[in-house]
């Protein structure tokens, strides 16, 4: 399925390499720490010196992660992360392909246009003439998994552990919703290839989905009670959080993750929604069943993109209840599409 060459190319591009910098995305889940982790491991077993950089800090229930103090977070620390950036001669891309989803950090990444890049990602979209090498795969259900293949070609016996199976694991998990999509037989073929190190699977789970604060479950059932609409004439619903609602549930980042997922159980849902007030703009999750594609939508109306049955966008200069009419407006364009 894959093509052995474009490993090549990146394992060679990287073995010619000193000192690598991972990089992921703006607000970093599960799939781009645990690919970001998960490589860094791996290169530290080639002898590379590694650092992760990610623009801003990673969900709590995370914090688990093998090593995951080592990683730079840039908001928090950016004078580091520029000495960090500067000493690199390669740039790993993981989980993202245009350097406007590091957010702020984008600026500084201007200043590196010289420094060698190369990419792993499973998104639409990718300009490739910037890269050395890519590994880019959209039928592919996560970065994580990626990162997996490409290790498996220099060999599991010889590189393969508990670290990094652990770090994988966990992005393949998140990234698929707990393997509810975008899984195929070779998603599950290399979770068995990771359990073979003996990892600790359901503590893995645990770990990730039953570690919340009460104020994280609180806020899920106060947006699900108070914040949900029902659109049943477009087969849609959506949740919305205004920056009041988020602070009077101390909010903590990736306290609203996986809320967008929750409307799509309802049986005739097809597309769901979650509007969130943040720092000067206004995030929206997509998520959808069958082949009602959120990616275009998010693509065309909300500067945004992702896969066929999840997608994110951003709307800046805007208020949520501007943000909230808009989605509203467009859905009798795709009402068709979504009840048929």
């Amino acid at each position: 399925m894959f093509n052995t060459l474009m490993f090549k190319e990146l394992s060679d591009v990287i073995r010619n390499s000193s000192k690598v910098v991972i990089i992921s995305h703006a607000n970093p889940d599960g799939d781009a720490m645990g690919s970001s982790l998960g490589l860094y491991f791996f290169l530290k077993k080639l002898g590379i010196a590694a650092k992760i950089i990610v623009p801003n800090d990673y969900p709590m229930f995370l914090a688990w992660m093998p090593s995951i103090d080592d990683v730079v977070i840039y908001d928090k620390n950016t004078t580091l992360a520029y000495e960090v950036l500067n000493e690199a001669d390669l740039f790993c891309y993981l989980d993202f392909n245009t350097e406007s989803r590091t957010g702020l950090m984008h600026n500084d990444l201007c200043h590196f246009s010289k420094t060698s890049k190369v990419l792993i990602d499973h998104h639409i979209g990718a300009d490739f003439s910037k890269f050395e090498a890519v590994i880019s795969e959209t039928n592919i259900s996560s970065t994580s998994q990626l990162v997996a293949e490409f290790i498996k070609y220099h060999g599991f016996n010889d590189y393969l552990d508990k670290d990094i199976a652990t770090c994988l694991m966990v992005g393949i998990v998140t990234d698929t919703g707990s393997f509810a999509h975008s899984v195929d037989m070779t998603t599950f073929n290399i979770c068995g290839e990771l359990l073979s190190t003996s990892i600790d699977y359901k503590q893995i789970h645990q770990n990730i989905f039953d570690n919340s604060s009460e104020n994280r479950l609180r806020l899920l059932g106060f947006l699900i009670k108070d914040r949900m609409t029902v659109l049943n004439e477009y087969n849609t619903a959506y949740i919305y959080a205004s920056k009041s609602d988020l602070e009077d549930y101390k909010y903590q980042v990736g306290d609203t993750e996986g809320v967008v997922n929750y409307p799509l159980s309802i049986s005739n849902i097809r597309m769901s929604v979650l509007i969130t007030e943040r720092q000067g703009a206004i995030r929206l999750s997509f998520r959808s069943k069958g082949t009602f594609s959120v990616n275009d939508l998010a693509k065309k109306h909300f500067n945004g993109g992702g896969h066929l049955n999840a997608a994110g966008g951003t709307l800046t200069n805007c208020t949520l209840e501007q943000a909230i009419d808009k989605l509203l407006s467009i859905l009798p364009e795709y009402q068709k599409m979504l009840t048929e």
